[in-house]
């Protein structure tokens, strides 16, 4: 599998295995593990819109490319409990640009994330939001930012986001404040294409 970055999540860079998780059943099962921990096939059925005889095959299809494995079995030992084996995951195109593989699995699983995501925040808006304390519902929202930055700069920000984050990401669950709860930061970073500059016209 993949190395693991300061966040504690596998770093993907193998177009076969972005390719393998760029399904919006592999996708669900992956993140409900991550969220609630080791689940059947028949207990993530329900969750992820599927049976549970085709949630095991996902899950067997994901455990190849190591990103679930077996967990400690439960009291039915009929029954197989899967993990996952980190707490999220990060991929990123190809440095090459003419590794095409590399490019096109990694386009893949970007448009399936995004379909995936589109719908939280009007979800959150309908479902949670209304029912939150005025502290929490004052924090909550969204930016939408524009910045003119180079590649090495938007990658210095990048890199400082993650900075802020990790020691929060990654904190010992006993260390956590008694009134802390699950916060979701979804962050978009989109460059725009490149201005014409040359002054013409089409």
């Amino acid at each position: 599998m993949e190395q693991r970055n300061r966040m504690g999540d596998f770093e993907i860079t193998d177009p076969q295995t972005m390719r393998a998780l760029a399904h919006p059943v592999r996708l669900a099962i992956l993140e409900r593990l991550q969220r609630h921990g080791p689940a059947t096939a028949t207990q993530l059925a329900p969750d992820v819109g599927a049976t549970p005889s085709v949630t095991s095959w996902h899950l067997r299809h994901l455990a190849a490319f190591g990103l679930v494995r077996d967990a400690e079995p439960g009291p039915d030992r009929r029954q197989r409990w899967w993990e996952a084996v980190a707490r999220g995951f990060r991929f990123q195109a190809p440095e090459d640009p003419d590794d095409g593989e590399g490019w096109s699995a990694a386009s893949v699983l970007t448009r399936e994330m995004f379909l995936r995501s589109q719908d939280l925040p009007g979800r959150w808006a309908a479902e949670v939001e209304p029912g939150l304390e005025p502290a929490w519902r004052r924090l909550a929202g969204l930016a939408d930012t524009r910045v003119v930055v180079s590649a090495e700069e938007l990658a210095a920000i990048e890199d400082a986001i993650e900075s802020i984050l990790a020691p929060y990401v990654t904190r010992d669950p006993a260390e956590r404040p008694g009134d802390g709860r699950s916060v979701r930061l979804l962050r978009y970073t989109l460059p725009e294409a490149a201005e014409d500059r040359t002054g013409g016209t089409s």
